[in-house]
């Protein structure tokens, strides 16, 4: 029996063990995926040493760049990128690590995207934010980083005014900020700002409707959650791990 997993922390909510584990049931794949919450990374050659027969790897927060040293070879996009969500175990014993959260994001978002959608703003600098900025260039989006403190590469939400949330009509929040329990919390966004030109996406999908979704719905604009981008993103590693 093949068996497969998530490394992270606190992911006793994970959606990829439920969704893996339905559809290993109800296609009659002769496997199991399991979690490895891990507290420190350290921990990761030890999950590999106890599971001998594990053939693939997803990786979350807050692993998806610290686990570059664990592996002996890159996908060329994961290394643009510059974050791993996939890890391949290859016959050899050796490990891929690739990125299938840009084509997740990227093939849920394309069905909305309007004309005046040139400009983004992505809430976070972490792992899922490299992703999401390398998905929005590929569409020929441009795009700002917002971040608690500014930076080199990012300006600070004290920072947003209204000319630059009239301009950058594509909003993505990748912080962990409105998950599940803490329902009520949201990057502050000035969203009173927000109109129905603007297209909110919230990577987090539990709850369904976070509170930022909320808000800006009632601004009029259009909200889509991370649920499709998780189930696409997941269908890309399967296909990955089950490569020759």
């Amino acid at each position: 029996m093949r068996k497969f997993g998530l490394v992270g922390r606190n992911i006793s909510y994970s959606f990829s063990r439920k969704y893996f584990s339905e559809k290993f049931t109800s296609e009659g794949i002769n496997a199991t995926y399991e979690n490895f919450d891990l507290q420190d990374i350290k921990q990761f050659p030890e999950v590999l040493a106890k599971n001998p027969e594990l053939k693939g790897l997803n990786v979350t927060i807050p692993y998806k760049e610290v686990i570059f040293p664990f592996l002996d070879s890159l996908d060329e996009t994961a290394q643009q990128i510059g974050a791993v969500n996939t890890i391949k175990v290859e016959r050899n014993g050796s490990l891929t690590g690739y990125n299938t959260d840009y084509f997740g994001f990227s093939e849920a978002l394309k069905p909305f995207l309007k004309l005046h959608h040139k400009k983004a703003l992505i809430l976070g600098t972490g792992g899922a934010s490299k992703a999401v900025n390398y998905a929005l260039n590929s569409l020929d989006i441009k795009t700002r980083l917002v971040s608690r403190s500014p930076s080199k590469n990012a300006i600070s939400y004290q920072q947003l005014s209204e000319e630059i949330l009239e301009e950058h009509t594509v909003i993505i929040n990748t912080t962990p900020l409105g998950t599940h329990p803490k329902v009520e919390e949201y990057p502050p966004l000035p969203v009173n700002y927000l109109s129905s030109r603007h297209l909110l996406f919230d990577l987090i999908y539990n709850p369904p409707q976070t509170a930022l979704m909320k808000l800006a719905a009632a601004r009029g604009a259009t909200v889509l959650n991370g649920e499709k981008m998780l189930e696409l993103q997941a269908l890309k590693a399967w296909e990955i791990w089950n490569r020759d």
